[in-house]
């Protein structure tokens, strides 16, 4: 078997997609798994849309998710350029290849691909005028995802627009061709295309690569694709919202593909070996963001504290929270104890602001819901002054300051759990209680349920 070359073939006229990302991504793993190289070609054409600052985009956002490319921009290869812009001459050299054929002619100021076949005039009721059409047979596809689609193009179609720009169809296959592209692995709305770059393959005397239509990703909710305006939608707010790249990258393999072994968190090493295009789906995959989020957490916990402080510090330092002056080891004493709670880092400020300031939100709807099975305003007026009286924090010290103010007041000892907590912390839920009140120390715990009093 030769070598394995796929390629991903972005147009920089936006933000980048997180159906592209997977696009891409199913290429990387694909190359990655099959010891093959990966290609990225700047599809960068349409001189109306085409910007640097989204071509930065695009790329800046691949390196974010791990996918290193083997040929292409700033990496250079030898079959480049690997900007469609400055292949102008070799696209000029294939469409007059094909006139040469009598493949290719002149009309109506454009190039037309000319099909190979019996031609017949039939009305058209869509157009209301008669049309030339052609019995050109049907294209067998041998999909590897989707299996054996048939499908046959019965009328000639555009390859050179009139103002001299090559149409997607032509610059598409002429690339492939030149760059031996083996495997074209791209999404399931590009299967009605693949009839046209078969015949235009077959023009050229070349033999087609191994088409592979991966599933659409649909929105969360309701039906249709996923658009650049839904929620979640664009790699770049993962990254605006703190969001482990490494994460992201292993759900975005969960859409449309499912690991041999059934984990669904696993390291990238282990999504390579197993990744094989005969196991991607071909039902549409459905994105939902709370998955999205599991995964995340699952990778924040499994780092060691000392790298997720080293990520946490820059967020709390951005929400001010912390700044030079506070202390480093207290700060890494509030992560670690956080850690296995937070789920995302974009949340970790409003989780933590009470570690590192007394004028914290409070979640009035946790209150609420306290106040439905108990009263804590009574429970912590108790507590006052109980824990004035101890001399520690410690997990049995507090255990027995429960007991015995549940047995006097005629309560449960837990019932003084949740209106402490929201006392100290404005939440309704977070680590361990009683670690907590060690780490605030008994001045600030104190003063805090005093303060809660008083409101």
């Amino acid at each position: 078997m030769s070598e394995v070359r796929t390629r991903f073939a972005p147009s920089p006229t936006g933000f980048f997609h997180i159906g592209s990302a997977r696009t891409a991504l199913f290429n990387w793993l694909y190359a990655r798994h099959t010891g093959g190289k990966f290609i990225l070609r700047i599809e960068d054409t349409d001189t109306a849309r085409n910007t640097k600052e989204f071509l930065d985009v695009i790329l800046e956002s691949m390196r974010w998710l791990g996918m290193d490319w083997d040929e292409g921009p700033e990496v250079g290869g030898d079959v480049g350029p690997y900007f469609q812009s400055q292949r102008g001459d070799f696209y000029k050299e294939k469409v007059q290849e094909l006139m040469d054929k009598g493949r290719a002619y002149e009309k109506d100021g454009a190039i037309w691909f000319k099909l190979e076949g019996e031609r017949h005039t039939e009305y058209d009721d869509f157009a209301k005028k008669e049309i030339e059409k052609v019995a050109a047979g049907a294209v067998v596809i041998d999909d590897i995802i989707r299996g054996r689609v048939e499908r046959a193009e019965d009328r000639d179609f555009v390859i050179v627009r009139g103002n001299g720009e090559p149409v997607f169809h032509l610059v598409n296959v002429v690339d492939d061709i030149a760059m031996g592209i083996t495997h074209v692995i791209r999404g399931e709305d590009h299967l009605s295309n693949t009839s046209k770059h078969v015949e235009l393959y077959k023009a050229f005397g070349a033999t087609p690569p191994k088409f592979a239509h991966i599933p659409l990703i649909l929105k969360t909710e309701g039906s249709g694709k996923m658009s650049k305006r839904d929620r979640g939608a664009l790699i770049e707010e993962y990254q605006s919202r703190h969001f482990l790249p490494a994460a992201v990258r292993n759900y975005l393999c969960l859409l449309g593909w499912t690991p041999k072994d059934g984990r669904e968190v696993l390291p990238i090493g282990d999504i390579i070996s197993q990744f094989d295009l005969c196991d991607v789906h071909q039902s549409n995959a459905r994105f939902d963001e709370r998955k999205m989020a599991f995964v995340n957490q699952e990778y924040l916990r499994a780092l060691p504290d000392e790298s997720f402080t080293w990520l946490s510090a820059p967020v709390l330092a951005e929400a001010k929270l912390v700044d030079e002056k506070t202390d480093e080891d207290y700060i890494q004493k509030v992560l670690a104890l956080c850690k296995e709670k937070v789920s995302a880092l974009d949340t970790l400020p409003s989780f933590v602001a009470y570690f590192f300031t007394d004028d914290f939100a409070r979640d009035e709807k946790a209150l609420a819901k306290i106040s439905k099975k108990n009263d804590p305003v009574a429970r912590c007026a108790e507590l006052v002054p109980a824990l004035e009286k101890i001399a520690d924090f410690e997990d049995a010290t507090i255990d027995a300051l429960f007991a015995e103010l549940g047995a006097a007041n005629s309560v449960k000892p837990t019932d003084y759990y949740a209106p402490l907590r929201y006392a100290v912390s404005g939440l309704g839920g977070g680590p361990h209680l009683q670690a907590i009140m060690r780490l605030l120390g008994k001045e600030k715990v104190i003063a805090r349920v005093k303060k809660f009093l008083a409101r």
